[in-house]
């Protein structure tokens, strides 16, 4: 058997999420990708290639609504499931629940734990040990519905960030994870599970005011907050009036021995940081508006102050 599926998404992740139904032999009736930007999308590239039917749309609902013109453009391209591939825009209930089969979304946490658009960074922030992927049927609620995959078992290693953490490990499960959703779908086998609402959480969005460094917390809480602000929107400090982002962080053994946000040196070409109960280094560092550079290239230099 093989389905109709439209396939909502973005970036390379979609894209292999695409070529992979595709090869099982599902038949692509629709791709929607954001409005053209001024990078190339991947996943509206590679529809493009395969002459599929390519719809960019920033958004799916106006002043709260869905927009009736695309709930229609929906409907007529007769799909029996929606695939939800890492989507950013919020889809509404009358394009989710249009199909025979309704929706399948990807996120990535073991849900009902890390519900939220940066599920990835809080996971390492709040000192999580496992990571995984979960592929749910969309409800109304955010991240809420009913599971139906979910893959486990991914240790968070100490030197993860969000960006290693994804591509190293939850990237490849995720695309696992949906086309193995989509095989239950096909086969009839797909069982629902309501979430455990005893065991949810959900977080925000990981900004700048999130990322801004507090010298309060121990050094290991700053390393994983730097680690889980990495590689966006980057942890940061002041020194003077310049803002410095940190990346590639690690806690190292030992104890500062000089006020917290002080710059000591790490060796390796790292810089370090001390911070309440110990030192974190970091390998790379962004100045202002400048371009992300190796920390001793950045104008860092021991015996500098973060504040």
């Amino acid at each position: 058997m093989a389905l109709r599926i439209a396939l909502f998404g973005q970036a390379a992740f979609a894209k292999d999420v695409l070529e992979r139904i595709a090869a099982a032999g599902h038949e692509i009736v629709g791709v929607y990708a954001p409005p053209a930007g001024a990078r190339p999308d991947p996943l509206a590239d590679a529809a493009t290639a395969r002459g599929l039917r390519l719809l960019r749309h920033a958004r799916f609902r106006r002043k709260g609504a869905a927009i009736p013109e695309l709930v229609e453009e929906h409907r007529s391209l007769g799909a029996e499931l929606n695939v939800l591939a890492y989507v950013t825009a919020i889809v509404p209930l009358e394009i989710l629940d249009a199909p025979k089969h309704a929706s399948l979304c990807f996120h990535p946490s073991l849900l009902p734990r890390f519900r939220g658009g940066a599920a990835i960074p809080w996971q390492i922030m709040l000192g999580a040990e496992e990571a995984g992927v979960s592929v749910f049927r969309p409800d109304a609620g955010i991240d809420t519905g009913p599971l139906v995959v979910q893959k486990g078992g991914v240790r968070i290693g100490p030197e993860d960030s969000a960006g290693s953490l994804y591509y190293r490990a939850l990237y490849p499960l995720g695309v696992e994870a949906i086309a193995e959703a989509v095989e239950r779908v096909d086969r009839g086998s797909a069982e629902y599970r309501p979430q455990d609402e005893s065991q949810a959480s959900f977080q925000g969005l990981v900004d700048d005011a999130v990322a801004r460094i507090d010298w309060a917390r121990s050094a290991a809480e700053l390393d994983r907050w730097i680690r889980g602000c990495d590689p966006q929107p980057g942890a940061w400090a002041l020194r003077g009036a310049e803002t410095v982002r940190l990346f590639d962080a690690r806690l190292e053994p030992g104890a500062a021995g000089a006020a917290p946000g002080t710059l000591l040196d790490a060796g390796e070409g790292r810089l370090a940081i001390a911070a309440p109960g110990g030192v974190v280094s970091f390998a790379r560092a962004r100045v202002g508006t400048g371009a992300k550079l190796p920390a001793r290239e950045a104008g860092l230099r021991p015996g500098d102050r973060l504040a």
